[in-house]
């Protein structure tokens, strides 16, 4: 195969029309869907701004209060001094509510595009010493920079994972290089502008102690003081100011806000998932038998601080139990690390702690797949095992980021992205694990020739079967569960005519809503949604268009609405199901 090429220019040049390609996208992308985070950030942008640093985080002006370490919080500030010049609106505390101008919109989109330059060169320095030919070297910088994860996330939900996960590549870049001291130096930076990348800090610990703090009692000693003092510094310079204006308490208030609960407002599919399940079935079967049982409300959060719900049956989990679980889950990885502290294995290691993480740590993200699926990206190609666990593995994590995106516009995007993802695998992986022929031992027997044949890349059929089942769900939930419901409340009405729906039509359907509902609750086994089913409110884009606005148990619709589609949400695994009804109702 092809050897790398000697000049690090040359293998540097070949980076920038992928990202130029990445670029053009992102560019595409500008208009379309951005959840609440984007006003998250745009308020991020006026605190710090317009208040000085002691009040940063006490700050109660909007709900979405400051929540991140300190370095992100001077990010925002540095962005600030642009953002107020573009639109001053934008950074005004009180005026810049829930402001999203074109000039707003173009500003923190680009912001997060420039700053993904970080994720572009952690990409390059990761693959530059390496023994790569140039057809693997691309296939990396292609699995990493259009990752369907982060367009999906950064450029279309809107947020910054793409230059925070780029230093967390040029931490283990440095590390892979034997220069400890540097490497460590990004990630104590990394955890300072992020906390949750501190999942991976015990790998980090043992790794360094182990690999750097070598080579006699009075060297190694010598060599954690050298670090230890990194560290500090890195530290010192993130939360000193805060410190001085005693302003500590409230900066580890907001950024470990254990009282959202133990799941996520948009659940992340990992092991508390069935723990909830089971708990609620638990619950349902023992008031069946009689006994007394206080179920909790359906929703275990609301991703606010207080508003979460307790357990039923099994004991409550709590934030310890989770962090001694997580450390459990990581204890053989530990144990590698500490026995055998290998360079070449620091991007599996930490993909297996963020992977330990995800599956039971508290108040999980569904974005915190990406923390595990880019890093591994850059093992891909050390065998065919390594290809076939992230085939299989960035498949899933990418396709359960699909609820983030729920509005009918961007589907065909997050499809085309993810089928774009699986393609480049597939056939770049074919490339590189093509079919070989071998001769079994006795090479010819009884006069018949044994030899085999070693089969090209492929994920076996427990992945297939896996993946075909995501493909079952999806299809299910996009198309085959479509009904027409009419859902209709009111407390006073005497006499409502929609179409011609009689009462039993209405019951019938809202069971066969119910029957829907208990079938894509099984959603959760194929590791994509959390399950379940709510009646939602309808979102603020269908509000828009004159579409009535508001969740089924409050409605209070009055008068004549002409012209206007009345529309249904039932809101199944996060997916939106709007039912045209008539043109033209006569309510109350």
């Amino acid at each position: 195969m092809e050897k790398p090429p000697n000049s690090s220019h040359q293998i540097g040049g070949g980076i920038w029309w992928p990202a130029l390609v990445a670029t053009v996208v992102k560019l595409l992308l500008i208009p379309a869907y951005r959840s609440t985070d984007f006003e998250v950030h745009r308020n991020w942008l006026a605190i710090t701004h317009s208040l000085p640093l002691s009040r940063w985080y006490s700050d109660t002006t909007s709900q979405w209060t400051l929540d991140y370490p300190p370095f992100f919080a001077y990010f925002e500030k540095f962005l600030s001094f642009f953002a107020s010049r573009v639109d001053p609106t934008m950074t005004h505390l009180h005026h810049g509510l829930n402001y999203a101008s074109e000039r707003t919109i173009l500003f923190q989109r680009l912001s997060v595009t420039l700053s993904d330059s970080i994720l572009v060169y952690s990409a390059y320095r990761l693959t530059r010493n390496r023994n790569f030919s140039s057809f693997e070297r691309f296939l990396i910088w292609a699995l990493v920079i259009w990752s369907p994860g982060l367009f999906i996330v950064d450029h279309l939900h809107f947020q910054y994972n793409g230059f925070l996960l780029g230093m967390l590549l040029l931490s283990i870049s440095f590390l892979e290089e034997g220069k400890d001291l540097v490497g460590g130096f990004f990630f104590a930076v990394l955890l300072c502008f992020k906390h949750l990348f501190a999942v991976a800090a015990p790998v980090y610990v043992v790794y360094l102690f182990r690999h750097y703090c070598r080579g006699g009692l009075v060297k190694g000693f010598g060599r954690l003081v050298l670090i230890g003092s990194v560290v500090l510094v890195v530290f010192t310079a993130a939360y000193g100011p805060f410190l001085y204006y005693g302003q500590m308490q409230e900066v580890l208030r907001r950024m470990f806000p254990f009282g959202r609960g133990l799941c996520h407002a948009y659940w992340a599919p990992n092991f508390w998932v069935f723990y909830i399940m089971l708990d609620k079935f638990l619950a349902f079967l023992l008031v069946k038998l009689g006994f007394n049982i206080q179920a909790p409300k359906a929703s275990f959060t609301g991703g606010l601080v207080g508003d979460s719900s307790p357990f039923a049956v099994l004991p409550t989990i709590t934030p310890l139990i989770t962090f001694i679980t997580v450390l459990l889950a990581m204890s053989p990885c530990l144990v590698k690390a500490w026995r055998n502290p290998q360079p070449r294995m620091v991007s599996k290691w930490v993909s297996y702690a963020y992977t330990c993480g995800f599956l039971f740590g508290w108040h999980v993200h569904e974005k915190a797949s990406l923390h595990f699926v880019i890093p591994l990206a850059s093992t891909a190609l050390k065998s065919m095992e390594d290809a076939k666990h992230y085939f299989f593995l960035s498949i899933v994590s990418f396709y359960s980021l699909f609820p983030l995106l729920f509005e009918a516009q961007e589907y065909p995007i997050k499809v085309v992205l993810l089928l774009l993802h699986a393609v480049l695998m597939f056939f770049g992986f074919s490339l590189r694990f093509p079919a070989r022929s071998a001769t079994t031992a006795g090479a010819l027997v009884k006069g018949r020739d044994n030899s085999s044949e070693t089969p090209a890349f492929h994920i076996g059929w427990f992945g297939k079967s896996y993946l075909f089942g995501l493909l079952f769900v999806e299809i299910w939930g996009q198309f085959l569960h479509r009904m027409k419901l009419v859902l209709y409340l009111e407390a006073d009405v005497e006499q409502a005519e929609i179409q011609n729906y009689t009462m039993g039509r209405l019951v019938l359907a809202k069971l066969r809503a119910l029957l829907i509902s208990i079938l894509m609750g099984a959603g959760v086994f194929l590791g994509t949604r959390r399950g379940g089913a709510r009646v939602g409110s309808i979102p603020q884009h269908f509000k828009d268009e004159g579409v009535i606005h508001g969740s089924a148990s409050s409605a209070d619709y009055r008068g004549t609405i002409t012209r206007m589609l009345l529309h249904v949400a039932v809101r199944i695994d996060f997916c939106y199901v709007f039912v045209p009804v008539s043109e033209t109702a006569e309510l109350g």
